[in-house]
Order: C-alpha cells, then structure tokens, then sequence
C-alpha cells in the first residue's frame, strides 16, 4: 500500500485542481480563511465585549467598545502553532482579560512539549502576564484572586491551593468572594464542595451516593443550588435513554450545607437530564427563581421555579429546542429553532413570565448571545454565505478576507427526504452552480459528528462543522450535489429524535438514514447514480465507514476521518458483557466481507476522542482483504485537528480522492 501524499509526489506533485476535471473557482485554503470567533462574553460594566478569534490558526483576544465598537485585538500571537485560546474571563473592572492559551497535545512535535498557562491581558497593552498553569478560571468578584483547576485540583493564583480527593472542577465564587463552591468527582458519585477562605476549611453540600453538579450561588450568597442525577455505580451502556430514575434540583445552605430537595422532575420524558449552552445548566435570578433545562414535554425547553420550590413554569413553550442561554438580572435571552427547525435565532423571555419575545429573525443563524451592560444583545450570526461574526446592535464586529471567495458560496436548500425504515430525515442540499455536462453530476454525502450535533441552512458556529460546511461548498463549487443530513441521534428534532431506538452501538440505527440518503441521491435526475460517495468525521466517519461496508453498490468511495469502527473495543467493553455482541454487529468491521468500495482514512495519532487502534484495526482489515484503502495520518494531531494546516492538508486529500474515483 502507498500513501495518498506519497503518489502524488511521486506524479510531480500535481495540485488538487490539476487532478479534477471541473476544478473549484478558489483554493481550499480561502474557504477556510474567514475568522472564526468563540466565547462572545459581555463585560460586567462599560458595555464592552470580548471573544477569541481564530484566523488561520492563530488565536487572538478581541475587543469592541462603545460607542462605535470597532474591535482590537490586544493580545500578538502569530503562529499556527496548536497553542488554542479558551476560558475568556473579564476582571470585575472590566480592564482586563483573563483566559487559558495552549492544552496538553502537542500537534507541532514540539521537542520541549506542550504548554497550558493561564493569562491576564490588559486592555490598555502590554504583553500578557503569566497567572499559573492550569484551566477554568474563576476570578473572585474583586479580582483579588483567581481559582483554577490543574491536575484534577484546585490553586489559586496566591499560590494556595485545596487538596480533594477525586478530580476537582467547576469551580464558583460566591457574590462576596469569601466562599468557592466545586465540584469533586469521585467516580461512582458526586459530591458538592463549598471552601471558605477566611477558615481554610472545605464543607460539601448535603452528600448522597449520586452524581451531583453545577453549583450556582444565591444573589445573597448565602445558598447553593445543585443538580443531582441518580447514580447505580454501574458501568453506562450506550443506548437510547428516553427515560429513567428522575433527576431532582437541590438548595444547600453555604455554611452548614444541611440541604433539600425543591423540585424533581417527573417519571417518563424528561426524567433524563438534558444540557443546554450555557455557563452554568441552574440560572439563579435577581427575583428569587432558579431557571433549568427540562424535557418534561419530549423537547429541551427553559423551566423556572421560585427558590423555595414550588411548580415548575415553562417559559419557552412549542416543538422546538432551546440551545444557548445567558441571564441578565431576571430576564433571559436564549437561542432556538422555533418556528425556523434548521437555523437557530435568539429570543427574550424574563424568568417568571414564560412569553418569548423574538430579538432576530429572518434567513440568518445567530447564536451564543451575550447581554452587555447597556441592555443590548451582543451574538454571534451567520448565513448561507457569511461565516460566523460577532456584531451587537446591527454592527458586524470582525469583516472577512478580502479574497474570501463570497460570491461563489451556494445557497443549501431544505430537503426532507426518508430513511430505508419510513423516518422523516431533514438535510441540506448543496447544488453545483454550473451543472455537469449531460445533465448528471457526481453527488457525495456528509454525515456530521456527534452524534449529538445538527447541520444547519448555513455556515456553522462550531468551528469543526463550520470547516465542514466550507469543504462541502467546495465540493459543490467543484461539480458534486452535496446532500448533509441530519441523521437519527443528532439533536433539533425532540428527544425520540435524539434518543432513537437501537442507535449507535447498541444497534446502528443510523444505517437506515445512510441507505435512505443514497437513495433519495440515486432517485434524482441529476445525481449519476454510479458516482455516488461520502465523508464524514468522527460519528459521520463511522456512518461512511457503515455506507462502505454495508452498500457498496449504492456509494462507490468514501472519506472516513477518525471514525469509530468496532463499537466493542471502543467502549471497552468486556467480551463476556451482555452488550458486546450488539455492539460489534452495530459496527462496521462486522460487514468486512460485503466493502468493496475505495476508502481515504484520516486521523491524527494523538486522538483522544476515538481511539487511534480503530483505524489501525480497520486499515488491517482491508489491506488482508483486497479492498483499495488509502491512508493520512497525522503525527501528535487530536481529534478536533489544532493546526489550521491540518484542515486545509486533510481538506485536499479528500478532495483528490473523491476527484479520482468519482469524477470521469
């Protein structure tokens, strides 16, 4: 076997355009080059806004100001180095920035190995100053001092630090600063921890044999409120949890943590806990009500209690799901596809009332609000064509690459097709603007990760699938119809959706909207129904790893980055368990016989979402069994590649791949 970069070297180094017949108007590499930002987080006064901004893998501080808010960056790095930045924290006075540069990978083979230190940038210049290594800062209300995690512990910034037993996180200041509240995982349960500075003494919240987390601070200090999930001490089995032993919210008292439970959820949907986006899953507002996340109705909607317990109040009411969520004194501004499934807007809602009011609308995706002093709604938004930017008021706060090539991006239509077993599928549906000569074109799937994730009518606010969306424009400007589906287990459509019988490993469920995908491509009268593939990362590598193996006949090649193979051996789970068998019938490596079709596999060697062995296994597989199987692997790379090079490298592979087989 030859690698896939050996060849082309070996033909002179041809480029990716040479390769096709119909070549794309633009590079890869200018698709990829828009700034993608995160972390939007609004000053506590002044009416500034901060984010991380990535431009072709350097990571920047950014800041806007009122009142023409035209950003800045203020901090200078200039490499693609893997060095992420994350954890942005504003300073009580608002002059200056807080955030974690660098993780523990090290994608560049540094020799002297990776570095994570925290930082404190001040708005006014000078280079950032060095606080500790660690993660998750938490900077006490008068920024006297910062708590953070390293190792599973916790430090603080004045070289102090609290020994617990378990690994540590989550870490919350009280109002005042004098008290911390944590999280301290002990494996098969979870406890609560409160520290107290003044007595150097740790005290944990009412203690049960349960998982308990995020600990969110009266407005008074004086209480702590926690989820507490049932916990059996057994090992999970990945299936479908549409229900289960109901969740419950709790109140501790700060001092003496003698607690008690005020409200539970009930038997049947919603017993399960389920997370939305936000900084904590219990929002506490200035009117005495605790604000959760709960599937009571089969769809994550925002709930409200008074602090006492009581009734739950739904605030966000219809088929549709909440995602992100900030509170701003008593009111709430959140992010959903109500009334618009396959894009997202933002909404107001105050904590006691329950009548959303709509703060955007329209064909764009706005996401990841954050409500400055001033009382107006800083986001992040994008559409069909614009990648993602932040702007408040109206006012785009970053501009893309003057060579960012606009005016050729596709607009993806809405397509609502079947699966092989009957299920209504949603997708988007990339068109090539020019249409191949005799009326049919070659056509490729994209499945997404996840599973719990869904592609939308435009560019994505997570950076892997906003590349995603990029390569899949490509594609589209290179000739291919580009079908991306939302496939059974992913997110948007409810919780039977999400939770769907017999998925993944315990009984890949999914094939059935693989199968229903192809042939929905085969019936269209301008897809050549013999040049059909996929591609796909992580969950979707797994899925065209499933199309490969499972119809050949229907998809003639396929990309496959990272994606898990034998679901046994990646979940550890024992031979002699009762759910190992299900789990390796649910995996691709059970219909080796039937893969006849080429395969690209992609993954870095330092993954630490799916484990490398799973490609290592199938690539052994396939090379004993005759099948054309190609490799790119990424020395000291992780799962979600760190390098922006990494992107456009593995980006053009697939490209010349899918090129040579599917193109005539």
């Amino acid at each position: 076997m030859r690698s896939l970069w050996g060849r082309l070297f070996a033909c002179g180094g041809l480029s990716t355009r040479l390769l096709l017949s119909q070549p794309a108007p633009f590079p890869i590499e200018q698709v990829l080059s828009a700034p993608f930002p995160s972390e939007l987080t609004a000053a506590p006064s002044g009416g500034k806004v901060a984010w991380i901004s990535n431009r072709r893998g350097v990571y920047n501080l950014m800041v806007a100001e009122p009142p023409k808010y035209e950003a800045r960056q203020i901090t200078a790095y200039e490499a693609d180095d893997g060095q992420d930045l994350s954890d942005l924290r504003w300073t009580p006075d608002a002059n200056a920035l807080v955030y974690v540069r660098g993780n523990d990978a090290n994608p560049t083979s540094n020799p002297r190995g990776p570095a994570q230190g925290i930082y404190m940038a001040s708005l006014s210049g000078g280079p950032p100053r060095l606080l500790g290594e660690g993660a998750s800062p938490a900077v006490a209300p008068k920024g006297d001092r910062i708590a953070y995690i390293r190792q599973g512990q916790i430090y603080f910034t004045s070289g102090a630090s609290i020994r617990a037993r378990g690994q540590c996180s989550k870490p919350v200041w009280s109002p005042d600063g004098s008290r911390l509240a944590f999280v301290a995982n002990r494996g098969d349960h979870a406890l609560i921890g409160v520290y107290d500075v003044a007595a150097n003494s740790v005290r944990y919240m009412d203690p049960s044999t349960d998982t308990d987390s995020e600990p969110e601070w009266s407005p008074d200090g004086a209480s702590v409120a926690f989820l507490r999930e049932p916990s059996n001490g057994l090992r999970p089995i990945r299936e479908a949890r549409r229900q289960g032993e109901p969740w419950s919210i709790r109140v501790a008292n700060g001092g003496t943590g003698a607690g008690r439970e005020i409200w539970r959820a009930r038997p049947g949907p919603g017993s399960v806990f389920r997370e939305v986006s936000a900084r904590n899953q219990l929002l506490w507002s200035t009117d005495g009500r605790i604000v959760f996340p709960w599937e009571g109705d089969g769809w994550t909607h925002l709930y409200s209690i008074p602090a006492a317990g009581g009734r739950a109040t739904l605030l966000t009411p219809g088929e549709f799901e909440v995602e992100d969520v900030t509170l701003a004194g008593r009111e709430l501004v959140y992010s959903s596809n109500q009334g618009d499934i396959d894009r997202r807007h933002l909404w107001r809602v105050t904590a006691a009332d329950g009548k959303p009011v709509a703060v955007t609308t329209g064909s764009g995706i706005e996401v990841k609000p954050a409500v400055v002093s001033s009382g107006e709604v800083a986001s992040l938004h994008s559409d069909a064509a614009h990648p993602l930017r932040p702007a408040i008021g109206g006012r785009e706060l970053e501009s893309l690459p003057e060579n960012f090539p606009l005016r050729q991006m596709v607009t993806p239509q809405q397509v609502v097709f079947s699966s092989a077993d009957g299920l209504s599928l949603h997708g988007q549906l990339f068109l090539p603007p020019k249409p191949a000569g005799g009326g049919k074109s070659p056509a490729v799937v994209f499945f997404h990760g996840g599973s719990r994730r869904q592609m939308l009518l435009g560019w994505h606010y997570m950076y892997y699938y906003a590349n995603a969306y990029a390569l899949n424009q490509y594609l589209a400007n290179s000739g291919y119809v580009v079908l991306s589906v939302n496939y059974r287990s992913g997110i948007g459509y409810g919780l039977d959706f999400r939770e769907a019988i017999d998925y993944g490993a315990s009984g890949g469920t999914e094939y059935n909207d693989v199968q229903g995908a192809g042939v929905y491509l085969r019936s269209r009268p301008d897809v050549d129904a013999a040049r059909i593939g996929a591609w796909g990362g992580s969950y979707g590598g797994y899925l065209v790893a499933m199309a490969l193996a499972r119809a050949s006949d229907l998809f003639h090649a396929g990309v496959d980055f990272h994606g898990v193979h034998n679901w046994a051996t990646e979940l550890n789970i024992p031979v002699t368990a009762p759910d190992y068998r299900v789990a390796f019938e649910s995996s691709p490596m059970a219909f080796l016989k039937t893969w006849r079709s080429p395969v690209l596999l992609i993954q870095g060697d330092d993954d630490r979402d799916v484990q490398f062995n799973q490609t290592v296994m199938l690539a052994d597989a396939l090379r004993r069994q005759g099948v054309e199987m190609e490799e790119l692997i990424l020395p000291d790379e992780i799962h979600d590649f760190l390098l922006w090079r990494s992107w456009v490298r593995t980006y053009e592979a697939t490209v010349e791949f899918l090129g040579r087989h599917l193109k005539k």
